[in-house]
């Protein structure tokens, strides 16, 4: 394996995750490749430019480059209106091969049914394999709608059907998410490979034993949060999916309750606006003024990847109550710096979460269940310090490095049954 091609449409992996459409896939694009870097093999990521200024190629690291393709609009353009502009980014993508010598590439890797329909016509172009990896799938997020949130078009569904059907391998994050293909995509079992994220263990991981309270109280203060009492925290994209409106619906019942110990608990949103989150930009700062309880939460921007491990290490819960995940990288980064999570028993979330071990699954969106569950934990320090221990053994065994050893092992094995496929049509003719 000497040069692989990454297609990453809709989101740069230079962009800085929690806002817009930067999430959890550009860790996973940027830490995958770091590492398939590090074994030996090159990597050209292609994005779309999204500013006249960018350059046209970025070294993201040795061995790792981002490519901008020219593709409509440079800005103002919303995900719904790629799908316009795939010809012109499958252009853009098809030249820069065109440009180098016969057999560039050994494979292509998409990211996201919009990656996935650029990466079909251009292994078939290249002769090539294709290994894919959806990260969402619409029809899963339509059977687990947020109320009022937009179900996904149905030429995103047809779409990913095609996606499947024309990969050679399909990467899922869980065990879950390769049923969800077999059973809603018909992917046939022996094109799936089941490949969990990793964690930066260097970088997540808990204080120093002695020092926590010290790390707490001094993240504390460089986040301007209160360095005393209970803190619950929020890390993602503010949008319906990611239901951050739960878990402050919940603080507010947890304050109908007892509205004295209420006065020690502190709210943290880490996170811009995203999605149909973006119609509404100020919505849950007003939903909590609605409630009551403006004075008890802070709405920070997204952080650096530094600045996040010092607010999971400062918090003594991290809150992940979406509809939805493929995984979660939130939970098992907090999980890594010993900050047990509670999290909504979906999707992902049921691999990356080990219940009653490195944090509590909830069943639903109920906020009283979830007001129920918060209380409980944050009147039992013994079990936040239980489940802390749990929560640091759980996230050790995922690594960025495991990932990347695995994935190559699925595309020398994409590699090699392509090889043999042509090899066997030569002698066919």
């Amino acid at each position: 394996m000497r040069r692989i091609a990454i297609i990453s449409v809709h989101t740069s992996p230079l962009d800085q995750p929690g806002t817009g459409d930067a999430g959890g896939m550009n860790v996973y694009i940027v830490e995958v490749a770091r590492r398939l870097a590090r074994a030996g093999v090159e990597v050209e990521i292609f994005t779309r430019a999204t500013s006249s200024h960018t350059p046209r190629t970025v070294e993201l690291a040795p061995g790792v480059w981002v490519r901008h393709v020219v593709a409509g609009p440079f800005e103002g353009l919303a995900k719904e209106d790629l799908p316009a502009q795939l010809c012109a980014f499958t252009h853009g993508v098809l030249r820069a091969e065109a440009e180098r010598v016969p057999g560039w590439y050994d494979l292509i890797h998409s990211h996201y049914w919009l990656s996935g329909q650029v990466g079909w016509l251009a292994k078939d172009r290249w002769g090539v394999p294709l290994v894919h990896s959806a990260h969402t799938l619409a029809k899963v997020k339509n059977a687990q709608l947020a109320t009022g949130d937009r179900p996904e078009p149905h030429t995103r569904v047809i779409g990913e059907e095609q996606v499947v059907a024309e990969s050679d391998r399909l990467v899922a994050n869980t065990p879950t998410e390769a049923r969800e293909l077999a059973d809603l995509y018909g992917a046939p079992a022996e094109q799936v490979s089941v490949v969990a994220p990793g964690v930066d263990l260097e970088r997540f991981r808990p204080a120093t034993v002695g020092c926590e309270n010290v790390v707490r109280r001094r993240a504390r203060r460089a986040a301007g949060l209160p360095e005393r009492g209970a803190l619950v925290t929020f890390v993602g994209r503010i949008q319906p999916l990611k239901a951050p409106d739960v878990l402050l619906r919940a603080i507010a019942e947890l304050r109908a309750r007892d509205p004295q110990r209420d006065d020690e608990l502190t709210v943290a949103i880490v996170g811009g606006p995203s999605g149909s989150g973006l119609e509404q930009p100020s919505a849950l700062i007003d939903l909590a003024g609605s409630l009551g309880i403006a004075d008890r939460v802070r709405f920070l921007p997204p952080q650096s990847a530094d600045g996040l491990a010092d607010i999971y290490r400062a918090s003594d819960l991290v809150a992940v109550p979406s509809y939805n995940e493929s995984f979660g990288l939130v939970a098992l980064e907090a999980q890594a710096c010993g900050t047990p999570v509670v999290a909504a028993a979906t999707g992902g979330l049921v691999t990356a979460v080990r219940d009653g071990v490195s944090g509590v699954l909830v069943d639903g969106h109920d906020p009283a269940e979830w007001a129920r569950v918060l209380d409980g934990l944050l009147a039992t320090p013994a079990l936040r310090e239980r489940l802390a221990a749990g929560a640091v053994a759980h996230a050790s065994a995922f690594s960025w490095d495991r990932t990347a050893d695995r994935l190559l092992a699925v595309y020398r094995e994409a590699v090699t049954a392509n090889r043999a496929r042509i090899a066997a049509q030569l002698v066919g003719s």
